[in-house]
């Protein structure tokens, strides 16, 4: 038995303000490219079970762009007559009563099995039951729900058990109603073949677990996810459980450093060769105060001129006298910000930039100002 187990594809996200040939928010269409090179491949490997373990839509209320090609890559997928299991994750189950779950939409496909509504479902074919989880608002509803899962255990079939959840703290997002598996149930794990899990982004096996596995999402929904490999898992269930993580090619996240005490050296030798299409983050390194009113933003952008999206970060270089907690509540804050320019600078440079500074702070103070 081979089963393509794919998780948190949250198709409508956007970010960046960056738009594509098609005026479409370009990272929302990354995201739709990691779902169809999904679709490709169960196109070649041709399995016979397709799991999908939560946040399917980033949003309860997707776009109609999002909602369209959900639907046209459910169609592809329907025609290959191979049966498809999914549930909600957190992301698409609404918070409230009042909305209708989206994943009612796909309720007419004949081969698409759904889970959403917030409590255990068994889904069971000749050889196999997929006991699915999906993602619960109230946290405390799981317990009974797993134990129904427990009773629905058949030793003559394969056991598949699908969960949007995190398994130990470990994986927690500190997102709205993510929910925690109790860990007293974890021997559970133990009675099933395969424990497909969704909501950590991260692929991996979960600790002591051999059988437990995130697949992780298909594209970066944070620039912190940039260290993770972005794809689905091939599962066998044969004698034995064989688990490979399969990648696909997503748009690349380029970590850059640009140290600031010798600032125009290493800016001169840096790299972009690699950052042609990238999402670029670039840390500025030991920087002064007056450095960083120095080095514009748009001046960093130009030397990733080919780049998608330049993010720009300082690391501040400590000063050898530092201020004071006591004294910085003493200050205003464009005060603050003049005594460690002072500091950090020379009586020339501090005149020629002090004016500069006084300047932004009334340019805000302006903009902020509710009596006008």
């Amino acid at each position: 038995m081979k089963i393509i187990h794919f998780s948190d594809t949250h198709l409508g996200f956007n970010d960046l303000d960056v738009l594509n040939e098609n005026n479409i928010n370009q990272r929302e269409a990354d995201f739709y490219d990691a779902f169809s090179q999904v679709v490709e491949q169960i196109k070649i490997i041709k399995p016979d079970y397709i799991i999908h373990t939560g946040d399917l839509f980033h949003r309860p209320s997707p776009s109609n762009r999002a909602i369209t090609f959900a639907l046209e890559q459910f169609k592809i997928i329907d025609a290959l007559n191979i049966p498809f299991i999914l549930i909600a994750g957190n992301h698409s189950t609404p918070r409230t009563n009042l909305s209708s779950p989206i994943l009612k939409i796909f309720e007419n496909f004949k081969n698409i099995h759904t889970a959403y509504e917030q409590e255990y479902k068994k889904i069971e074919f000749e050889h196999v039951i997929f006991h699915a989880m999906p993602h619960m608002n109230d946290e405390t509803k799981a317990l009974s729900q797993i134990e129904l899962c427990e009773e629905q255990i058949d030793k003559s079939k394969k056991n598949i058990m699908m969960m949007h959840c995190s398994v130990g703290a470990f994986y927690l997002m500190n997102e709205f109603g993510e929910w925690v598996y109790p860990s007293a149930k974890e021997y559970v794990f133990k009675m099933m073949d395969y424990v497909a899990l969704g909501h950590w982004h991260g692929f991996g096996q979960v600790a002591k677990h051999e059988n437990v596995y995130y697949s992780g999402s298909t594209e970066r929904t944070s620039l912190n996810d940039k260290r993770n490999s972005k794809g689905f898992i091939e599962i066998s269930l044969y004698d034995e459980l064989k688990v490979e993580h399969k990648e696909i090619k997503i748009r690349p996240i380029i970590l850059k450093e640009i140290d600031c005490e010798d600032y125009e050296n290493s800016a001169a030798k840096l790299d972009t060769s690699d950052t042609k299409g990238a999402i670029v983050e670039v840390i500025l390194k030991n920087i002064t105060a007056f450095q960083s009113i120095d080095i514009q933003n748009a001046e960093i952008k130009k030397i990733f001129a080919e780049a998608l999206y330049i993010n720009v970060k300082r690391e501040f270089k400590q000063g050898v006298n530092e201020i004071k907690a006591d004294e910085i509540e003493a200050l205003s804050l464009e005060e603050f910000f003049l005594e460690h320019l002072k500091e950090d600078s020379q009586t020339e440079e501090f005149e020629r930039l002090k004016y500069k500074v006084q300047e932004l702070f009334a340019q805000y103070e302006e903009a902020c100002d509710d009596s006008l």
